[in-house]
């Protein structure tokens, strides 16, 4: 089990990492690139690309008609969307991966009990708050007819007017939600939820922190989610998101994706104001943070009124970044995201404006076999039906890594290449013609 302290010192190493790379990669001298070199060779032919409208659609579908795109997302693509996420977007108990005290309270929090050394024995339900220190075996081997008697003593806790026992209590509550379904559904039951919910603004950062993980592994059982959002949990899990230790905020954004799954979620999720401080985390947090962030808003900008409150908030510029990063490990899941938002037009000028068309043809060039599909898939996006932006994937030297891309690369990226040198042919033969 890691401890607080050595957890703490490895997120704030990952995260000076991040920053110094990001750094170096946003100061790189772009007119050195290999691709800006290249892309003289063919800038004398598109010089004179004019503006055109942008589409509003999610993503143009495999399609060999340059002329023509979708507006519609078949199943297949929003599963490969999906799965590029896989590795962090599946919902587990405790699922930021970095969580702290989950066998035992830090032993700077003062004790319930004095000094006195937890006993050896199994753990009844008789004296079971009186534990400032307690095994995840303990929890997990509380027999059938002690659990419901536990469970309530613990949510009788949450009332308790001490915030010592408070914390204990949600402490004891999250280790019961942790591995276990049955638990879960018994919790929900309990009424522990509305008694959880007002810790998730308590001054005590423990209490808050045990609070909000109790109720991200509650919210993994199905029934659970209803309960959580009619207790007026949204709000409070969002202030978690604004003010609580690392820990919190990344549990306080995987508990808003776990909430995000019902579809009906994503809008009064994205209406209470978790978008922006989503950003923030996207910013700032640790390397953890950062991949619970990108999650959660994967999920919530699925509907369009989320995408324009994530450009809004500014999340493209960090999306950008990322997408550029390399080393970190999440720009594949940065680049579904700003897919996503390329689905509407503001996120389309938000994009070109962060110099979002550099970044993904330097993807097509040296990424991974899926970062290249998701960055053709982007660059399809936004030109399908803008003209300016066909030229300036072509000053940025765009044109021979989608030459190799179409030749070389996986089956579908292979498609969307062939698709994008389409309409850069459709453009220069548009513009020989306009010419006296």
């Amino acid at each position: 089990m890691v401890s607080a302290e050595n957890d703490s010192h490895s997120t704030s190493d990952e995260a000076t990492h991040t920053h110094s790379s990001l750094s170096n990669k946003a100061h790189r001298n772009i007119g050195k690139s290999m691709r800006t070199v290249r892309s003289k060779l063919f800038r004398r032919d598109h010089a004179n690309f004019v503006s055109d409208s942008l589409t509003d659609s999610l993503m143009e579908l495999a399609t060999r008609n340059t002329k023509s795109v979708k507006s519609s997302v078949t199943e297949d693509q929003l599963l490969e969307l999906s799965q590029a996420l896989s590795d962090f977007s599946a919902c587990s108990s405790d699922i930021s991966g970095e969580l702290q005290r989950l066998a035992t309270l830090s032993s700077s929090q003062p004790a319930v009990d004095g000094d006195r050394e937890p006993e050896p024995e199994p753990e009844p339900c008789l004296g079971f708050l009186q534990r400032e220190s307690f095994s995840t075996e303990i929890i997990e081997n509380i027999s059938p007819e002690d659990l419901q008697p536990t469970v309530k003593i613990c949510v009788d806790g949450l009332l308790s007017p001490s915030v010592a026992v408070k914390r204990s209590a949600a402490a004891k509550l999250r280790l019961l939600a942790k591995n276990r379904a049955d638990n879960r559904a018994l919790i929900g039951e309990s009424g522990a939820v509305p008694a959880l919910v007002p810790l998730l603004r308590c001054s005590d950062p423990w209490t808050q922190e045990n609070a909000v993980t109790a109720l991200l592994n509650l919210s993994l059982f199905e029934e659970n989610k209803a309960l959580i959002t009619n207790a007026g949990a949204v709000k409070s899990l969002i202030y978690v998101l604004k003010t609580g230790t690392e820990t919190s905020k990344q549990n306080a954004a995987c508990a808003l994706m776990s909430l995000a799954l019902v579809e009906e979620n994503k809008i009064s999720i994205g209406a209470c104001g978790a978008i922006p401080p989503l950003v923030s985390l996207l910013l700032s947090g640790s390397h953890r943070g950062k991949k619970d962030a990108l999650t959660t808003l994967y999920k919530l900008c699925s509907v369009r009124q989320n995408k324009e409150r994530a450009v809004s908030a500014g999340a493209v510029k960090p999306l950008v970044e990322l997408v550029a990063e390399e080393g970190s490990g999440m720009a594949d899941k940065a680049m579904v995201v700003l897919n996503s938002l390329a689905g509407i037009e503001e996120g389309k000028e938000a994009i070109v404006a962060e110099g979002g068309i550099a970044a993904l043809v330097e993807v097509i060039e040296d990424g991974s076999v899926k970062g290249k599909e998701f960055a053709v898939l982007t660059l399809v996006q936004l030109c399908a039906h803008s003209v300016s932006n066909r030229g300036l994937l072509v000053r940025e030297g765009g044109i021979p890594p989608l030459v190799a891309l179409s030749q070389n690369g996986s089956v579908r990226a292979k498609h969307k290449a062939e698709t994008l040198l389409g309409y850069l042919r459709e453009s220069r033969h548009e513009a020989s013609c306009s010419s006296p």
